[in-house]
């Protein structure tokens, strides 16, 4: 049943918006969470936590069960078919947490919901938001099915296509990038390619992105000029074949599960307009390339779920304005890493010898090496 008032209204039940609720709910604040979605996802979708997302999680308790979920990916590397270009390892970083974490979203979410319950709250479903009327008493939610709740502040993390970032009428800035396709599948194969490791393929055909998971099946994401709403084994296969090593050939044998994205890389314009905040990818979206897209989001939900209940418990509401000061600057450098390396991973056929070139020479010095390692698990934001 829709309450008719809460303190904090989270519109979206994905990672970003059970974090925030889960952190708002510790801290004995009325949350009331609604997601458009008859029932949570089941697929694995965002498939890496990395090390200074799980010391942010540690806050709310999720840190510890995610750790001990996933698998502990100790290296990524880059490399160019059989060739290894740089070489970068997490586990001599100074975090309890010494490895990106390969995990499915779908366990994420599971473990945050269960944080969240333990804490008194749940998430309420099927509910559209269709309206904001915002006043001096905060703001005015209306349902698609007639009911309304007013809530003193509200948090979209209702993804990139946010409504309630439309409807409190905050643009989502100029997008830098143009659209490119992505094909993502989880597969079954016989390989003998390692399964601790993370591995970002370059070839001359495009990018391809290896990534365990905890059931024996392995994550391929790839850029490709039109990709299939349901790939197959013969397309995976030939994307392996094409991009990944050439030494040692793998088989696929299933496709798990499998989808196709589109690359759009933007900001929007504020993290907050009066009640209304934004978190996750309702504030930014960006490629895949580096694993920082609900890692990003998650460290966006603690911060913005610490701001709320400072505010609320009289704080004032310059905790408000310093998160979304502080979080858009973030999410601003997020998007330009990752646009560095997709265009390092797409780099066109005749410039390649020089990318790998100045990549070999670069990956020879430890800083740059360390430097990698740092960005890549979040710990530069500590």
């Amino acid at each position: 049943m829709i309450p008719a008032r809460t303190d904090v209204l989270v519109v979206g039940a994905g990672p970003v918006g059970l974090a925030t609720a889960a952190t708002l709910a510790g801290h004995q604040v009325d949350v009331t969470v609604l997601d458009a979605q008859p029932e949570a996802a089941n697929t694995s979708r965002a498939a890496v936590v990395h090390a200074h997302t799980l010391e942010v999680l540690e806050s709310i308790g999720a840190a510890e069960p995610l750790a001990a979920a996933g698998i502990h990916a100790s290296r990524f590397t880059i490399r160019d078919r059989d060739r290894t270009l740089v070489p970068v390892r997490f586990d001599d970083l100074p975090t309890r947490y010494p490895y990106a974490l390969m995990v499915p979203q779908s366990t994420t979410e599971a473990i945050l919901l269960e944080r969240l319950q333990a804490r008194g709250g749940r998430v309420l479903r099927p509910h559209t938001v269709v309206a904001l009327k915002r006043d001096g008493a905060g703001t005015l939610v209306t349902l698609a099915g007639g009911e309304s709740i007013r809530a003193r502040y509200v948090v979209a993390a209702d993804g990139m296509h946010s409504t309630v970032r439309k409807l409190a009428g905050i643009g989502f800035g100029r997008d830098t990038n143009a659209g490119e396709s992505f094909t993502l599948a989880d597969i079954r194969l016989d390989s003998d390619l390692p399964r601790d490791e993370v591995i970002l393929y370059f070839s001359r055909s495009g990018m391809l992105v290896w990534a365990p998971l905890p059931d024996g099946s392995v994550r391929v994401v790839a850029a490709v000029d039109e990709a299939p709403e349901h790939p197959t084994v013969e397309f995976v296969q030939a994307l392996l074949d094409t991009r990944g090593p050439v030494s040692s050939r793998t088989r696929v044998t299933e496709v798990v599960w499998g989808s196709r994205f589109r690359v759009h890389h933007r900001v929007a314009d504020s993290f907050r307009s009066g009640p209304v905040l934004l978190a996750g990818d309702a504030g930014h979206v960006h490629s895949p390339a580096g694993g920082q897209g609900m890692n990003l989001g998650l460290k966006d939900a603690v911060a913005l779920g610490e701001a709320l209940a400072a505010a609320l418990s009289g704080a004032g509401e310059e905790r408000l304005d310093a998160y979304a000061a502080a979080r858009r600057p973030v999410a601003v450098d997020v998007v330009r890493f990752a646009s560095v390396l997709t265009r390092l991973a797409t780099t066109p056929g005749l410039l390649r010898p020089v990318r790998n070139l100045a990549l070999g020479a670069l990956s020879r010095v430890p800083t740059f090496r360390r430097r990698l390692a740092w960005r890549l698990s979040g710990l530069v934001y500590r």
